[in-house]
Parts: C-alpha cells; sequence; structure tokens
C-alpha cells in the first residue's frame, strides 16, 4: 500500500486526535504517518519542522520507513538544516533492515560522493543487494555500473542482464538501455 493511501485510510478510519493519541503512546507507525501527514500538507497545515519531530521518533523505534523519510529530510534540508552525513546515517539504518530503497539510495551517495567519499565500489555494492530483492531501480543502476565499467569491470552481458530484469518490472530507462 502506497504512503498516500495509508493516510487516506487513516484519517477515515479514524480521527487526527486518535492518531495523535497512538503516536504519542508510542505507536512507530502513528508516528511515521504522523510524519508524513506534516511532511505533505495532508489533513494537517504542512509543517516540515513537526514532520522531523514525528519521523525521528519513529525512527529512533526502528522503523525503516520513517528512517528513509528522515534521510530525504536531511538530504534536502527540509525542516532541519541540511546534512548529507546524516542522511546517510538514517539511510544506513533502513538499509541494514533489508530496505532495498535505502540500500539503492546508499549506492547513490557512494556513487555520488554525497555525504561519503565517492566510491564506486562500494556504490556497486549496495546496488547489488537491492537488485538481489528484485529492486527495479537498483537493477537499472547495476546494469549502469556494469555497462560503464565503473565499480566493476565492464561487462555489457551483465549489464543487459540486469537491464532486463528492471525492464520486466516497467523501468523505463531499463527499456531504453536495452534498445541501444
Amino acid at each position: 500500500m502506497a504512503k498516500t493511501d495509508k493516510i487516506t485510510e487513516l484519517t477515515e478510519d479514524s480521527t487526527i486526535s486518535e492518531l495523535m493519541e497512538a503516536a504519542e503512546q508510542g505507536d512507530a507507525e502513528a508516528q511515521n504517518i504522523l510524519g508524513l501527514m506534516y511532511a505533505s500538507g495532508r489533513g494537517v497545515a504542512k509543517n516540515e519542522a513537526k514532520a522531523v519531530e514525528w519521523y525521528r521518533k519513529a525512527a529512533e523505534q526502528g522503523n525503516a520507513t520513517a528512517q528513509n523519510s528522515l534521510g530525504v529530510m536531511y538530504e534536502e534540508g527540509r525542516g532541519v538544516v541540511q546534512d548529507d552525513t546524516i542522511a546517510m546515517e538514517w539511510y544506513r539504518k533502513a538499509a541494514e533492515q533489508g530496505d532495498a530503497w535505502a540500500q539503492t539510495y546508499i549506492g547513490l551517495m557512494y556513487e555520488k560522493g554525497k555525504g561519503v567519499t565517492p566510491d564506486e565500489v562500494k556504490a556497486v555494492e549496495w546496488y547489488r543487494k537491492a537488485a538481489e530483492q528484485g529492486y527495479a531501480t537498483a537493477q537499472y543502476n547495476l546494469g549502469l555500473m556494469y555497462e560503464n565499467g565503473r565499480g566493476v569491470t565492464k561487462d555489457e552481458i551483465k549489464a543487459v542482464e540486469w537491464y532486463l530484469k528492471a525492464a520486466i518490472q516497467g523501468h523505463n530507462e531499463a527499456r531504453n538501455a536495452l534498445q541501444k
């Protein structure tokens, strides 16, 4: 279920005050949903500082979605001072729980040198973790790394294999890469 569908479901099935009560009692999912609501302005007035506050409460309880969201807030400087190093710390916490989105994002951070020293070998390692879970964006990114010999030995066959896996899932950039 998409995050926005979850918000709609929660706001239809309960009042904001019930959601707030659950969050204040330590319910990590309710805290995460409140973070999303404040970040997007759905159901409440948009307030990125409050979004960060609720995401942090959920993230500190190990909620991987909140950890990712908190990482994004730090990376983009929304509700907090922009800090790629702190963003990377939160992405890593989610990635260590097996979160494929976070693993892919860590790969991107290493590839671009955001919050870390650029390291294409580490980027490939993180892309592979997510790609092996079937995450299409990571599969595409791994294909790019093989196609261009970045962080790995150049290998057109492996590039095509990863592009195919992503394309089968509807990843348009992977489909385009296969048509070259």
